[in-house]
């Protein structure tokens, strides 16, 4: 985590709370499977930080339920074409609650702004 002692309760406070949110929203066979490639020295503090800030921080953060989030990731993610992270974040939107034709509506308006190749999300998602 941190070199530094005095921030290593933070870490773990996040990093802890960031494991729950992850394992929640994207699963416990993914996210044991991300942190099984991500054990090496060198990925391991990319794994840290994702799972401390993201999902410790970002997504336990007030104002969003996690299922507002889930939607704002799919049109994120369609507009910087990161496929297969859209195709994680889309299992989770469900594991987060929405349902498919939230998710369907989801992806044909970002499909408006973020251009037809999308369409092809609807048939393999």
């Amino acid at each position: 985590m941190s070199t530094d002692p005095k921030f290593d309760d933070l870490h773990k406070k996040l990093f802890d709370e960031g494991m729950k949110v992850r394992r929640g929203v994207l699963g416990d066979s993914y996210v044991d499977k991300a942190l099984a490639n991500g054990t090496t020295e060198f990925s391991k503090p990319g794994q840290e930080m994702v799972t401390e800030w993201a999902w410790g921080n970002v997504w336990t953060r007030p104002g969003l339920e996690r299922r507002d989030r889930s939607l704002l990731n799919i049109g994120m993610l369609m507009a910087l074409n990161r496929g297969p992270e859209l195709a994680i974040h889309l299992r989770g939107a469900r594991n987060n609650g929405l349902s498919e034709l939230e998710i369907r509506e989801a992806i044909l308006h970002a499909t408006v702004y973020c251009g037809a190749p999308w369409r092809g999300c609807l048939q393999n998602c």
